[in-house]
């Protein structure tokens, strides 16, 4: 899997996705650097492993961010791979939502990926080479009800990064922007802990973080940039484009409003 480069940086990888790539490349040889918050968490992460290295880094703050890359391309090498996990989830109705709470979900998932893509990829783009791995989400494709702002952020991010392939197509790096269904990690517990949509309860469970790994890799080496996991989630994202009204229909029956 990891033949692209030696140096993995994972953001988010203080738990769930970034936490399980983090395994996964360390055991296959790489080198992984991880950004995150949960110093806790990371160390979790790193385990017993010497090829994981971790970082405190907030990545709403570009300087530290810039800072901690430099860092790591010091220490590490070149990074040859990224991986952007970062993310909150709270959920609720969007005029009931603490402001604070909306605006902190667009600058982690959203700003946060803006800050990463500027302190790596110039690096990636200059040696004509690398992997640029931008975690979206279905909420990205498809809105529901109580989502809305975590929505607006998934939105962002596919957007953003769809633009930034077209816009480095011919340049040597592989870009791919996933949107997977709920994955079993621990993000889920910020929405069930706050207003979880029972649309969320009437779709399949679940799916383990190694299915999205694992389509980020098929996905890479056929050179397909917009990453669906399952076959619900391709046929969904056909769904939304062409019956975006009866996406909403349903919505609203499952949520009673």
């Amino acid at each position: 899997m990891a033949d692209s480069g030696n140096v993995v940086l994972i953001t988010g990888g203080g738990s769930g996705m970034g936490r399980e790539a983090a395994r996964r490349f360390a055991a296959e040889g790489s080198t992984v650097a991880l950004f995150d918050v949960n110093a806790a968490g990371m160390a979790e992460t790193v385990g017993t492993f010497d090829s994981i290295h971790a970082w405190t880094v907030d990545m709403t703050d570009f300087a530290a961010v810039c800072a901690a890359v430099r860092e790591v391309e010091e220490k590490l090498g070149p990074v040859e791979r990224l991986y952007n996990c970062a993310a909150i989830m709270p959920f609720g109705k969007l005029v009931e939502q603490d402001n604070a709470i909306i605006h902190k979900q667009m600058a982690i998932n959203y700003g946060g990926l803006v800050n990463i893509t500027q302190a790596v990829l110039p690096g990636m783009l200059q040696r004509g080479r690398g992997d640029f791995v931008s975690f979206a989400s279905m909420a990205g494709i498809i809105p529901m009800l109580l989502t809305g702002a975590y929505t607006a952020t998934k939105f962002a991010v596919v957007a953003f990064t769809e633009t930034l392939y077209h816009e480095n197509m011919n340049s040597g790096v592989r870009f791919a922007c996933v949107c997977p269904p709920a994955v079993a990690t621990p993000l889920l517990q910020q929405g069930r802990d706050t207003a979880w949509p029972k649309m969320l309860d009437s779709q399949n469970a679940p799916i383990k973080p190694r299915i999205v790994i694992e389509a980020v890799e098929d996905c890479l080496k056929k050179g397909k940039f917009m990453v669906y996991p399952t076959r619900d989630s391709k046929i969904g994202a056909i769904m939304r484009r062409l019956f975006p009204g009866l996406i909403w229909k349903q919505v609203h029956q499952v949520e009673g409003f």
